[in-house]
């Protein structure tokens, strides 16, 4: 089976981004409508129901480099979260601790990203944890 190359990857994910995603808990789109690399995009994820996040609105910033999809992109949040796989003073994503980055396939996408990051918020041992002040950022 013939590889997508990274423009066309990223331009499918350009358009179901702008269509949006299910409930609408996530969503993600360009940071800069003009980044004909598509390298810089934006992503919001709105906090899981019965949990710390609950009705939180969380951004993030994704950085798709020269290898995606090969590699994973690299993931920062700009609202302050405490969870195990976030940076404390920077923000950064540890990709060897979310396992949808770890284990990273080519199937993957940005959309998977902020499924799996919220799915992880709503997880017994991250539902709980004490979190900064709402609307705070790194």
């Amino acid at each position: 089976m013939a590889k997508i190359p990274r423009n066309f990857r990223l331009l499918e994910e350009l358009e179901k981004g702008e269509k949006g995603i299910g409930d609408g808990s996530c969503s993600y789109g360009l940071e800069d409508g003009e980044d004909i690399m598509m390298s810089n995009w934006n992503g919001t994820i709105i906090g899981p129901g019965h949990t710390v996040h609950e009705n939180r609105i969380y951004s993030l910033k994704i950085v798709c480099g020269d290898a995606y999809p090969d590699s994973p992109p690299d993931v920062h949040f700009n609202s302050r979260v405490n969870l195990p796989f976030v940076d404390q003073t920077t923000g950064k994503v540890d990709q060897s601790k979310l396992p949808v980055l770890a284990n990273w396939a080519r199937t993957n996408s940005i959309e998977t990203i902020l499924v799996e990051i919220r799915r992880e918020m709503a997880t017994f041992n991250n539902r709980k944890l004490p979190q900064p002040a709402e609307g705070s950022t790194f």
